[in-house]
């Protein structure tokens, strides 16, 4: 089946999500497009549990709250370093963000509570752990929000919590950074991707390592299908090396396994340029992927992907 295509950004995908009922698909590019306030690149990008509001991380040193239905900004947050990672936590009433590390800055993780509106006016953060070592390069809310797990250059994994500035746990499963995180279905999973050619899924918890999916290129993103035992990867060698290798060699599917066996079933060509974020629809029967291309491609599963699993 053919995909869709969604050409609505001119330089690359940063980041794609779906909204919690799969009817909205967002997506943030290094250019601002419709985020109209952010001057650079938008790196990461959240939609809360009722798609009211969106939340926006840029290179422009702000974090953005935005309307989702009249587009219009409630809120800034401006910052000294790029924000990396953003997120809402399941109530929606407290929204998390990590910056870089960079310009002699060092690495923080904030916590706002909407609820309070004085934080943002004051640009007061009721928490704001420093990450002094390693800078953090993909970061999501645990479950019942007590809790944030982030994944950091050094390709270390932490816990930290949301209600006292502490570091809860702290493991290294990664030898290089790690470039996305995603949860479950149900939050008591998550999937990493890293530049050491593998993707690995956790426990949320208690961050026991589980499985292992190895590639031959660095992994820029993995998702968890929330109705099958299955695994998407996308990556591809960086960015910059891409113009010395043909597309060929370039290794550009969406690569598919079997979250059990760590089996590799099935690749999914089309992007001209290493895949930057993937996602599974939440209903699990297509999955999107975003790349250095600047392309958004959607795929809708055949039949025969529903019947081979049942019979599997």
């Amino acid at each position: 089946q053919k995909p869709i295509l969604l050409q609505g950004h001119e330089r690359s995908i940063t980041q794609i999500k779906y909204n919690r009922e799969g009817d909205l698909l967002f997506t943030v590019a290094k250019d601002p497009v419709t985020y109209n306030g952010h001057t650079g690149a938008v790196w990461c990008v959240d939609a809360d549990w009722d798609t009211r509001h969106v939340l926006t991380g840029s290179a422009d040193n702000s974090c953005r709250l935005w309307d989702c239905e009249t587009g219009k900004q409630l809120a800034l947050v401006k910052t000294s370093s790029a924000v990396r990672t953003c997120g809402f936590d399941f109530g929606g009433n407290i929204i998390m963000f990590s910056t870089d590390k960079q310009m002699g800055y060092q690495c923080f993780v904030s916590f706002f509570d909407l609820r309070d509106p004085s934080q943002i006016e004051n640009n007061e953060p009721y928490m704001k752990i420093p990450c002094s070592d390693s800078k953090i390069t993909s970061a999501v809310w645990g479950p019942l929000g007590e809790f944030i797990i982030a994944g950091h250059e050094s390709g270390e994994l932490n816990q930290f919590s949301a209600k006292v500035r502490e570091q809860l746990s702290n493991i290294k499963e990664h030898t290089k950074q790690i470039n996305d995180i995603q949860t479950s279905r149900d939050m008591t999973m998550f999937i990493t991707a890293s530049k050491d050619n593998t993707a690995k899924l956790f426990d949320c918890t208690s961050l026991e390592h589980l499985k292992t999916f190895r590639t031959e290129r660095p992994v820029n993103s993995a998702a968890l299908s929330p109705i099958f035992d299955h695994v998407v990867l996308g990556g591809g060698q960086e960015a910059m090396d891409v113009t010395t290798t043909s597309t060929r060699i370039g290794k550009f599917e969406a690569r598919f396994f079997h979250l059990a066996f760590e089996e590799e079933f099935g690749r999914v060509k089309g992007h001209f340029g290493p895949i930057n974020s993937v996602a599974f629809h939440p209903d699990g029967k297509s999955y999107s992927s975003g790349g250095e291309d600047g392309y958004v491609r959607i795929h809708y599963f055949d039949p025969q992907y529903f019947e081979f699993e049942f019979e599997a």
